[in-house]
């Protein structure tokens, strides 16, 4: 495998829209939206909903660090949703819709902590970030259906904004 693929995982709110967003963004290889964060192997949509597996509808991104870096994709993380928003994005309300980022080494933490702080010191938000720091664990695909639904049908931007930059 290249050495140059890695992955990240972000949940910003309703997975649809998130995974729309990042699949605009140069670098990205492949999004698949699933559920991770939580105490339930094998969850479903309709279990995650209930509140109730800790779950957070997240992205797994792999991306290809020659084209784009993991600070770079923090970047767009942060612009495509309120991280002031404890458990909720837009309409969504529940730990599920929580601003979080899934690290999987000490790099990629060290790398988000220090964004937080800098985004936290800037003043660019009016409140403080509630976004989680949380290891990356397993990580369970959606179903099918969930997969690609705003590229597919045209609905699900939710809370995102339709352009990355």
């Amino acid at each position: 495998m290249d050495s140059n693929i890695r992955t990240a995982i972000f949940a910003a709110g309703c997975f649809w829209g998130v995974q729309y967003y990042f699949d605009q963004v140069p670098g990205v290889i492949k999004t698949v939206v699933g559920y991770t964060g939580g105490h339930v192997d094998h969850p479903s949509y309709e279990a995650v909903c209930t509140h109730t597996t800790g779950h957070a509808e997240a992205v797994q991104i792999t991306y290809d660090s020659k084209i784009i870096n993991y600070e770079t994709l923090l970047k767009q993380f942060f612009r495509m949703h309120d991280p002031t928003q404890l458990n909720r994005q837009g309409p969504d309300i529940g730990d599920s819709y929580r601003s979080a980022i899934f690290y999987a080494d000490e790099n990629q933490k060290k790398v988000a902590q220090k964004m937080i702080d800098e985004l936290n010191s800037s003043g660019q938000f009016k409140k403080p970030i509630v976004t989680t720091l949380e290891p990356a664990g397993t990580f369970w695909p959606a179903e099918d259906y969930h997969q690609k639904y705003t590229e597919r049908t045209g609905r699900g931007m939710c809370h995102v904004p339709y352009q990355a930059v």
